[in-house]
């Protein structure tokens, strides 16, 4: 019933909580359910909403998980089919089987079968969910506790609060970027190689002032650019995953890989897909041309992995839940095979930098250096969104201009200040800051958008300044309820307003 759809899951998953159904519960496939436990609802990021649940289907009863989504085609949407956290799931529950599908699969090939709620629930019900539906989108639209207030604080008085919040999330990025550095340099002297240890840095390494020496180590500024921008590459469910990936394969490991330009995109590829363990172990069912492309990765990482020492991941490390297709690690790690051919053999940080200091028009730098990240896909990626998957239709890009504009204020911006501000060269680092403060952010992030709505503030939301400063108040004082301590929260909740 297509009058159920887009019901928000957190209100579909307390329906089944609650299980108020006007009649006896079946399957898609005609099996009786009897509902023994609905389980535990789960907290863990990226696995099935109820867990430890207990039910019949038919005369079998089950013990297992619980996943609960808006339509029949979510479970592959969400990458629940690749991802081995739903393997123990016994039931998909759905509130529109649009497909008409009667069971899904999970990752280890299990048939699971499927509930449809929407014919299971009244009309009194229904009523309900339409107003609970109206609550949960206030409470989301409106993340910002002080939004039907906020206009009791003037714009001018909001902008600048939020540009100073921009300002400071910009200048923590440096000084994490500094310190990070200072951690490499301190690698680097003591000749240790990295992925072999995890490290507990002595306090000393964030004081130590670092020689003019020890700043021209250019396979240092490397790594740090090739950390940041991995970790961009992530998302926000997997930027660590993906940053530790690039600590484990760094820089100096690739660098000794004797392999050519021209081949330098499938072996790096080969060897990120190994070491992530996003490869399937079971490839009976895959298509010929997926089974030709992981021979080659196979191959490659016997001619050219066999060096390395670093860990190997697994695929449980990796989210894909709850993420569109294009956002998958299998794209985002393809991404970062290509963006490391940039990165070492077209000398990307030198001309990132030239344009930087040539180029005096901001629109105009941002555009020529934001261009450098744009990547279209290609190869195997281009039709595909995992190894199991194919693609709906050709991926054209790696990386789009969205989030290689994110990529730019984001890692590139404070790349650069970090930069000339170590070496001394204040202009320029001041500079930086001026561009960060000045451009336009062709973004389209909903928490900023949400943000801005709440404070009346929608034609500023993608000043770049402005809509870093908004996730800095949302993460930092809304989401944490801390409107005492928020510069706004104490203007439009004082007594006179």
């Amino acid at each position: 019933m297509s009058q159920y759809a887009h019901i928000p899951e957190t209100i579909l998953a307390a329906v089944w909580k609650e299980q108020k159904f006007n009649r006896d519960l079946v399957t898609e496939t005609g099996e009786k359910i009897e509902v023994m436990y609905v389980g535990d609802e789960n907290t863990e990021t990226g696995g099935p909403d109820f867990i430890n649940a207990r039910i019949k289907i038919g005369n079998l009863t089950y013990l297992g998980d619980i996943e609960v989504d808006n339509t029949q085609g979510d479970w592959r949407h969400h990458g629940h089919n690749l991802n081995k956290r739903f393997n123990k799931v016994i039931l998909h529950v759905i509130v529109n089987n649009e497909s008409n599908t009667k069971v899904v699969y999970s990752q280890d090939s299990r048939r699971i079968n499927t509930f449809c709620m929407a014919h299971f629930i009244d009309e009194q019900l229904y009523e309900k969910l339409r107003k609970s539906i109206i609550i949960e989108s206030d409470n989301r639209t409106n993340k910002v506790h002080c939004y039907k207030v906020a206009s009791y604080a003037s714009e001018k008085a909001k902008i600048e609060i939020l540009t100073e919040l921009g300002l400071a999330r910009f200048k923590r990025k440096c000084e994490r970027m500094i310190g990070r550095l200072r951690e490499l340099i301190y690698v680097d002297n003591n000749h240790v190689s990295e992925p072999l240890a995890s490290y507990s840095f002595p306090e000393e390494v964030y004081q130590m002032k670092l020689t003019h020496e020890e700043l021209n180590k250019r396979h240092v500024w490397m790594q740090l650019f090739y950390e940041e921008v991995f970790e961009a590459l992530g998302f926000s469910q997997n930027k660590q995953i993906m940053q530790n990936l690039a600590h484990q394969v760094d820089i100096d490991f690739i660098k000794k890989i004797p392999v050519s330009k021209e081949d330098f995109i499938p072996v790096i590829e080969a060897i990120y897909f190994k070491v992530s363990g996003l490869i399937p172990d079971d490839t009976g069912k895959l298509h010929e041309n997926v089974i030709q492309y992981l021979r080659s990765i196979q191959e490659a990482w016997e001619k050219f992995g066999q060096s390395y020492t670093g860990k190997l991941y697994h695929e449980t490390d990796w989210h894909f839940a709850k993420q569109r297709p294009q956002n998958f690690p299998t794209l985002r790690i393809a991404a970062g095979a290509r963006f490391m051919k940039i990165l070492l053999h077209e000398n990307m940080i030198e001309t990132m930098i030239k344009k930087f200091v040539e180029i005096h028009t901001i629109t105009v730098v941002k555009s020529s250096i934001r261009s450098m990240f744009v990547l279209k896909a290609d190869g195997f990626w281009q039709k595909h969104f995992t190894f199991e998957t194919k693609s709906y239709e050709d991926n054209k890009y790696f990386i789009g201009s969205s989030r290689a504009d994110e990529i730019f204020i984001n890692v590139v911006l404070p790349f650069l200040y970090t930069y000339f501000h170590l070496f001394g060269k204040p202009k320029l680092s001041q500079r930086a800051i001026s561009i960060y403060t000045e451009i336009t952010a062709d973004t389209d992030n909903h928490l900023v958008r949400e943000v801005a709505e709440a404070l009346k503030l929608e034609h500023s939301w993608n000043k770049a300044v402005l809509s870093q400063g908004m996730i800095e108040l949302f993460r930092s004082y809304c989401s944490k309820e801390k409107c005492e301590e928020c510069l706004i929260g104490q203007k439009v909740f004082a007594e006179e307003f």
